[in-house]
């Protein structure tokens, strides 16, 4: 059994898009600092917890580096695509409509 959280299982790491995964990298090296000074203070109460981190890390930096070389195919956006469309396509038609009442007002 794996150590570590268990959101960042690899099963679940495949369905985070890159950036996504450079967040969760990002909170994973801030916790291991702090687990660190922890530590290096005589606070730290589960010195398991370092080790999970690290572990996280290297997860994280496997799938990326396996996205890079092709070896993992990277999620599709599917939900994220469609909504923005949507809000550009109504963004672009509302200042066009304005556009041609206020000329027509204008002759």
């Amino acid at each position: 059994m794996a150590i570590g959280s268990k959101e960042l299982r690899p099963v679940e790491l495949d369905t985070f898009e890159d950036e996504r995964l450079v967040d969760e990298l990002k909170k994973a090296k801030e916790e291991l600092f702090n687990l660190r000074f922890q530590s290096a203070t005589g606070q730290l109460e589960s010195h398991g917890r370092l080790r999970a981190v690290k572990r996280d890390i290297a997860r994280i930096y496997t799938v990326l580096r396996e996205r890079e070389l092709g070896i993992r195919a990277t999620p599709a956006p599917v939900e994220a695509a469609p909504k923005a469309a949507k809000k550009s396509t109504k963004k672009a038609d509302k200042p066009a409509e304005t556009a041609d009442e206020t000329a027509e007002e204008s002759k």
